[in-house]
């Protein structure tokens, strides 16, 4: 023994999130009512909405509305909010319910195609045209791999939280996620890993 003491690396994980005091004293103001406040929450929140219901909806008409309809509910429900929890989680949680109520009338219609993979559909293969973005092959998805990729992939839910939002169970969650890889690194040119 050459007198060195053996240690393990310590971890200490990730350092918490540091409180947003402005953010804080917003929502009690918007508790007590004050619209200005709710406002600002709106203002700073609004873009991270407005992305996750278009990558969600895949149409800027759809992602609007269901923006519209986020912060109504957010304003309805604020006195809910556990404010131990963050905001902007909140708020992702109420913007995902509000797109999935809105597709509903038309899950109906689709239900059986959202469980099953099935064939891929056919997609264009690449050529000489100029490639297209990321967020517009998204866009490009079916719903269900569509919302599975958004969610797991993009906004780092697990399968078990992304099922539970979306209402599917845990291995559809699984085999939508291959399915939208699979159609994107199609649509992108890409080679699968």
């Amino acid at each position: 023994m050459d007198g060195r003491v053996a240690t393990a690396p310590v971890s200490l994980g990730a350092p918490p999130d540091p409180v947003d005091f402005e953010e804080r004293r917003l929502i009690a103001a918007a508790l007590r009512g004050d619209q200005r406040a709710f406002a600002a929450l709106y203002r700073r929140h609004v873009g991270a909405i407005y992305a996750l219901c278009l990558r969600l909806t895949g149409r800027r008409d759809r992602a609007e509305d269901a923006v519209q309809e986020t912060f109504l509910a957010a304003w309805r429900a604020l006195r809910t909010f556990q404010t131990r929890s963050r905001l902007r989680t909140w708020l992702h949680r109420i913007a995902v319910n509000v797109v999935l109520q809105a597709a509903r009338p038309q899950a109906a219609r689709l239900e059986l195609n959202e469980g099953a993979v099935g064939p891929l559909p056919e997609l264009s293969t690449p050529d000489s045209s100029p490639p297209i973005d990321v967020e517009a092959a998204i866009a490009l998805l079916p719903d269900g791999a569509r919302r599975v990729l958004v969610l797991v992939s993009l906004y780092g839910y697990t399968h078990e939280e992304a099922a539970t939002v979306l209402g599917i169970a845990v291995g559809t969650s699984k085999t939508q996620l291959h399915r939208a890889r699979a159609l994107l690194s199609v649509r992108l040119g890409l080679e699968m890993p």
